[in-house]
């Protein structure tokens, strides 16, 4: 595999963790929402919220290969840091799956960000 390929083929990965994250993050801010416990989860929901806007915009910036997409992963996994940190407090099978989604982005951003 040349360097260009694996450049390519590291781009596409963290786009795809980037997407199940959002995925995740948007699904876990929604149950909370929906759950009697609301209130408890009110900084859970916000966590959620911003790692799902920054996971969204860093992967519309890779797929432009815009010149300031490495910078915004770099943002991106420092809300998925803390988005992981909060959804791995709670018990319910959507908060961790959303800390473990949240955890495989944070890396695959961390990697994009030092390319």
């Amino acid at each position: 595999m040349t360097a260009t390929q694996t450049q390519s083929s590291n781009l596409d990965s963290c786009i795809q963790a980037c997407l199940d994250c959002l995925k995740d993050c948007e699904n876990c801010a929604t149950a909370c929402l929906n759950s009697d416990m609301v209130q408890m989860m009110s900084e859970c929901i916000k966590l959620c919220r911003d790692c799902s806007d920054t996971c969204a915009l860093s992967a519309r910036l890779m797929v432009r290969q815009s010149g300031i997409h490495a910078q915004m992963c770099a943002v991106c996994a420092e809300a998925c840091d803390r988005c992981a940190a909060e959804c791995s407090k709670h018990d319910s099978d959507h908060c961790q799956r959303c800390a473990e989604s949240c955890r495989r982005c944070a890396e695959s951003c961390r990697q994009m960000a030092a390319a």
